[in-house]
């Protein structure tokens, strides 16, 4: 079947994005306003939130929605950069037992968002380094390290922190290098002096 010039204009917009897109970038890619609120009425894209929609026939997601939290600062500012963060990272990656309700999203200091945030999202603002943000299935997500001090900072809690640590050294999400500073950083932790275990990687760091 010969797919429609929007049909392949949009796919290939939002196939980086888990099928997610706005309504920015749908303009730039040549697609006008008008046409999207037809696309909406035939059931061909669903309105998630206020400028940010996703392809129906695309698979949904687990991580849906931290990707609709990412791109709902660009709806106005494209170039605007959103990294789901502190608790919600720490669901993504499986650290520890929070379950956070809303959607945590840390935004660049010089980025003011003046419009009404959604109820569901929490925004916190710091000028992440590139090296502190990984993508997950396309979701741009603090590393497991700069979340454990972020929630650390934001007095989350001891357990919660030596819980995410933890299940981050078990995981691997965390080397035993990163997990063993970050339990003295954070819990004054005794440094611990040992060989390296079988299989354990040093941190690119040292």
């Amino acid at each position: 079947m010969k797919l429609r010039r929007w049909d392949t204009l949009l796919y290939e917009l939002a196939e980086g994005q888990l099928g997610y897109f706005t309504t920015a970038q749908a303009r730039e890619a040549g697609l006008h306003p008008v046409r999207l609120v037809q696309l909406h009425r035939h059931g061909d894209i669903e309105r998630l939130s206020r400028g940010v929609y996703r392809l129906t026939r695309y698979p949904i997601s687990p991580l849906g929605q931290y990707m609709e939290a990412a791109l709902w600062p660009q709806v106005r500012r494209p170039s605007a950069q959103a990294t789901v963060s502190h608790e919600s990272a720490l669901a993504i990656y499986g650290l520890s037992d929070v379950s956070p309700v809303k959607v945590h999203i840390t935004l660049p200091h010089a980025l003011r968002i003046r419009r009404t945030v959604p109820r569901h999202l929490m925004l916190h603002y710091a000028d992440l380094e590139p090296q502190d943000i990984k993508q997950v299935e396309g979701v741009p997500v603090t590393t497991a390290a700069r979340t454990i001090r972020d929630v650390h900072a934001a007095h989350l809690g001891p357990a919660i922190i030596h819980q995410a640590i933890t299940d981050g050294r078990k995981t691997g999400h965390l080397t035993f290098d990163e997990a063993d500073r970050l339990e003295q950083e954070l819990l004054g932790a005794p440094a611990q002096s040992r060989t390296m275990r079988p299989g354990e990687r040093r941190s690119a760091r040292e």
